[in-house]
This record gives structure tokens, C-alpha cells and sequence, in this order.
């Protein structure tokens, strides 16, 4: 039994009808006999834990998967199944929470690619890249329309996937965790202008684990478990706490970060500088301690320079200058392969392009970084221990699949993060590298990564938590920097700086008090 709607019917009539949607991917079920209605001007909130069947279902929608049961209406005409081009046509938009972007084609290109002829397409080229610019201004969304997208920061990839979807003019647009990598300032400007489009009749069916977002935009939240159907909620008439509840079926409490005095420093930076990679800075004279027995929490906008500084981290590139120690001894040449035996654990920020390898399966996954020291046995590979591994780590942080023989590519975004959470946090590493560690994931997952976080922290690791979540940098952090065009602000000590006044450094203002000696709270 689906949960009948509870919208009022517009006058009319729905913009959009699921009826008994059913899925299934082999011997699992993803959807299972879903149905709603979306009606002109309302926004619905689809919310459910990793692998509950929100992104089947809005793909099922936009024609990418066939149903294996149902059908779905849009304004009164069934949709062909298997159709993306019949919705596109239809004025259904989607925002996918996974790039769908050809990193060798321009901003521009692809925005426009498969709305015209190519031959059009260059014809067009001036008035397509002034009418970017507008919706990009209108919209808050800043991006090069000829910037080349293999080049752009994960941020700015988001923000061409959005505009992608307004520039076709959709009438229905799917929201796929939009403001993943947004700073809240921007979500908030985006949620403005969404307000605005909403007001003309524009319907929305809003993806997010940011239940105060939820909270913010949507008119009802519709809950699914195990893809099913099991709760819909007015929003006017729920609280976060209730939808928390709903999504896992059991109540949901945050972890609780306790005072913990600084241990020595395990890794130290002084002085570093490093290159710029096309339009992303590097990083310029950082000083940075990361102490045992705490988490040091970085905040920033997408592409300031995080992304220099985990690379570094991660021995994936070298300081130009600059000193860099580990257990107070300097090091010398710098490799991945030296990252890993020196201690150093890595929460990749893109778990598809450098967290795992697609193809492979769990097993080859969970051992990716650690086969060599951990798995080999006088140069062969000890699949039974490497595929026991996998199946404690599937067990132990919930990852929902078949099995460790199940290709990676197969999982929902989420349970990669999980796996990829696993293989760190098992090896009970010296030093963590958390990059964006809960992004898209559920309140449930959030809060188990965020305590396992706490106990790493609790056994004496040092932890380096980099995201672009303020709140989850400002629960977590026992210190907070910021950093902005690659620079590194002072460390701020938890409970010290307020949203607005870490947001003011984020915003780059700040830092021209900085001394030449080193960075220094004004």
C-alpha cells in the first residue's frame, strides 16, 4: 500500500503522477509500488536513507531506467518508458547529485549540447553564452561559459549541472542533492531565486539530507525506506527530529563531542606553497599543525584551495616551498605510495573519480590503497583474507549491496562513502584525511561517520575534516581554519568565532591583518 497524497488538487490538475512504481535490480528491489503526485508550484521533499530508491525513482522519471511495473503522467499524457529526450521535451529538468559533464567540452557546450544541432550550436554561440551569464547572475551560480568543465572545481561542476537544467526552461526540475557543495550563503541565494521560479508555476522534487533545507524549501516531504513509500509528511506540520525518524525507523541522536586536550603534532606544515592548477589556486605560505587526539575542521567555498591542500596531504603533489614534517621529522621526496606508509588515510572528496575504480568489485575496492603491505603474501594477493575484509567492512558501516562481488559502479553513492569509510577507519590510521567524509549522505550515515570520526579522535589520531558544510565543521572541529584563495586564516579554537564571523573569512576579508610571520587572529 502506497501513502495516498495529501496535496490539494490544483485546479488543474497534477504537473506530474507516479503510479505503483516498481524496480528491481536482480534479486534487489529499489522501488516497490511507489506512487504520488506533484501538483503546479508545490515542492515535494524525497527524502530516505543511502540506497532507499530516491535517485532510482527520479531516474525512472527522467526516462533513464525502464520500471519493471507502472507508469508515469506527465501533465495528464503518459511518458514513454526508456525516454529522457520524451521528459526533456516534456519540461522536466534534473540536477543529477553525480556529474553527467564531458570534461573536454566548454562550460557553454555543455549546456547546450542536444539542445540544438551542433552546426546550430556554434551559429549560436555569442546569444547561448549571454543568456548563461544572465541565468548564472540571476541564479548566483558564477561560472566561465568558457571555461573548459575538466577544469573546474567540483563546485563549479555542480553549478553547470543546475544551470544545464534552467537553461532548457523545465517546468518540473529534479533536485538532486543541489547544494552538496555549496557554501549556505549560496544554497540561501539559490532557495531565494527557486522561490521566485515557484511563484510562476514552477514544481520542484527536492533530494536532500539537509533536513533544515528540506525544512526551508519544501511544501511536502515523502519518505522512503527500502524503496518503499512509508510516510508523507505536510512540512508546515513535521520537525526535523520526526523526519529523522521517519527515514531510519529508529530515533536518531548526534554525536557528542566532548573537550579533548591536544596531543603532539603529527603532521606539520610551515611555510608551503604550491603551484596553481589552471583556474584553482594552490596554496600560498600555510602554516598548519595537525595535533593527536583532535579534529582540525577546514572551511571554505568550493575550489579556494582545499583541494591543493589534500592533494599535498595525500602525496599526489609537491610543495614548492616550504617545510612539511611528520612525527617532527622532515620529509623528503613525496609520493602516495609514502602518504600511505607514513600513516596518512585518506577520505578522497570525489568518491568516483579517485575513491574507487568503477569496474571493480567491493573486494578490490576495500583493498585499493592498502593491498600491497596488508593482503600480499610473498608477491601474491591473498584473496580469501581481501575478500573477508570486504565482507566485515560491508557489515560493520552498513553497506547495502549483494555482495563483495558486487561492482562498485552499482551502489548508490552513499554506500561507496561508506566502503571508502570503512577501509580508512579499519586500518585505525595516525592521520586522517576527511574530505567532504558525509556528502550525500543520509542523517543517519552522517551520524555514523561523525562518531567514528569521534572515536578516531578519541584513540589519538589527528584528523584533518575538510568541508564545505559549516555546520558540520563548527560540531565537529575541536580548531577551525578557513581558507581563501589558498590562504589559511588563523586556527579558531571550538565555540570561538560564530557562522557570520567564520563566513567574513570565507569571504576573504580578514586576511590582510594577517602578519608576515605567520597568521594571527586580529
Amino acid at each position: 500500500m502506497t501513502t495516498p497524497s495529501m496535496a490539494q488538487p490544483a485546479a488543474n490538475g497534477p504537473v506530474l503522477r507516479l503510479k505503483e512504481i516498481t524496480k528491481r535490480f536482480g534479486p534487489v528491489t529499489a522501488n516497490e509500488d511507489v506512487s504520488f503526485d506533484l501538483f503546479p508550484g508545490e515542492v515535494i521533499a524525497l527524502l530516505g536513507e543511502n540506497g532507499a530508491g530516491k535517485t532510482t525513482l527520479m531516474n525512472i522519471l527522467f526516462g533513464q531506467y525502464t520500471a519493471d511495473a507502472g507508469e508515469v503522467e506527465l501533465f495528464g499524457a503518459t511518458l514513454p518508458p526508456g525516454a529522457p529526450r520524451a521528459a526533456l521535451d516534456g519540461g522536466v529538468g534534473m540536477v543529477h547529485q553525480h556529474f553527467t559533464l564531458a570534461d573536454n567540452l566548454t562550460v557553454w557546450e555543455n549546456i547546450t549540447l542536444g539542445v540544438e544541432p551542433l552546426f546550430q550550436m556554434r551559429l549560436n554561440a555569442s546569444a547561448a553564452r549571454a543568456r548563461i551569464r544572465s541565468l548564472s547572475e540571476r541564479f548566483h551560480l558564477k561560472v566561465d561559459p568558457n571555461a573548459k568543465v575538466g577544469r573546474l572545481t567540483v563546485g563549479e561542476r555542480q553549478r553547470v549541472e543546475i544551470l544545464k537544467a534552467l537553461y532548457r526552461d523545465a517546468r518540473i526540475l529534479i533536485l538532486d542533492e543541489p547544494t552538496a557543495v555549496l557554501t549556505p550563503q549560496e544554497s540561501d541565494a539559490l532557495f531565494a531565486t527557486l522561490r521566485e521560479a515557484i511563484g510562476q508555476g514552477l514544481s520542484v522534487i527536492f533530494i536532500s539530507h539537509k533536513l533544515h533545507e528540506v525544512m526551508a524549501i519544501s511544501d511536502r516531504v515523502l519518505v522512503l525506506r527500502h524503496g518503499r513509500l512509508v510516510a508523507e509528511r505536510r512540512t508546515a506540520q513535521t520537525s526535523r527530529d520526526e523526519l529523522a525518524s521517519l527515514m531510519v525507523g529508529a530515533d536518531v541522536k548526534p554525536a557528542r563531542f566532548a573537550p579533548n586536550a591536544a596531543g603532539p603534532a603529527l603532521l606539520q606544515l610551515q611555510g608551503v606553497s604550491t603551484p596553481d592548477n589552471g583556474a584553482a589556486p594552490g596554496l600560498r605560505n600555510v602554516t598548519l599543525d595537525l595535533a593527536a587526539g583532535q579534529i582540525t575542521g577546514l572551511a571554505g567555498v568550493s575550489g579556494n584551495g582545499q583541494a591543493a591542500l589534500s592533494d599535498l596531504i595525500s602525496g599526489l603533489i609537491t610543495a614548492q616551498s616550504g617545510q612539511i614534517r611528520i612525527h617532527g621529522r622532515e620529509i623528503g621526496a613525496w609520493s602516495p605510495r609514502k602518504a600511505v606508509d607514513a600513516g596518512i588515510a585518506r577520505i578522497p572528496e570525489d568518491r568516483h573519480k579517485t575513491g574507487t575504480i568503477a569496474d571493480f568489485d567491493l573486494t578490490e575496492n576495500a583493498i585499493l590503497e592498502t593491498y600491497s603491505t596488508r593482503f600480499a603474501r610473498k608477491g601474491w594477493l591473498d584473496w580469501r583474507a581481501a575478500r573477508q575484509f570486504a565482507k566485515d567492512l560491508i557489515t560493520t558501516y552498513d553497506v547495502r549491496c549483494p555482495g563483495p562481488d558486487t561492482r562498485i559502479r552499482l551502489l548508490s553513492g552513499g554506500n561507496m562513502q561508506k566502503l571508502i569509510l570503512g577501509r580508512v577507519l579499519e586500518l585505525a590510521p595516525d592521520i586522517i584525511l576527511a574530505n567532504q567524509p558525509v556528502r550525500g549522505l543520509d542523517i543517519g550515515a552522517v551520524t555514523y561517520v561523525h562518531e567514528q570520526l569521534a572515536k578516531a579522535r578519541a584513540r589519538g589520531a589527528a584528523v584533518l575534516l575538510i568541508s564545505e558544510d559549516l555546520d558540520e565543521i563548527m560540531q565537529l572541529s575541536d580548531v577551525i581554519h578557513v581558507i581563501s584563495e589558498g590562504r589559511l586564516s588563523p586556527g579558531f579554537p571550538r565555540g570561538s568565532q560564530q557562522p557570520e564571523d567564520l563566513g567574513a573569512w570565507m569571504a576573504g576579508h580578514g586576511f590582510d591583518t594577517m602578519t608576515a610571520e605567520g597568521p594571527h587572529a586580529p
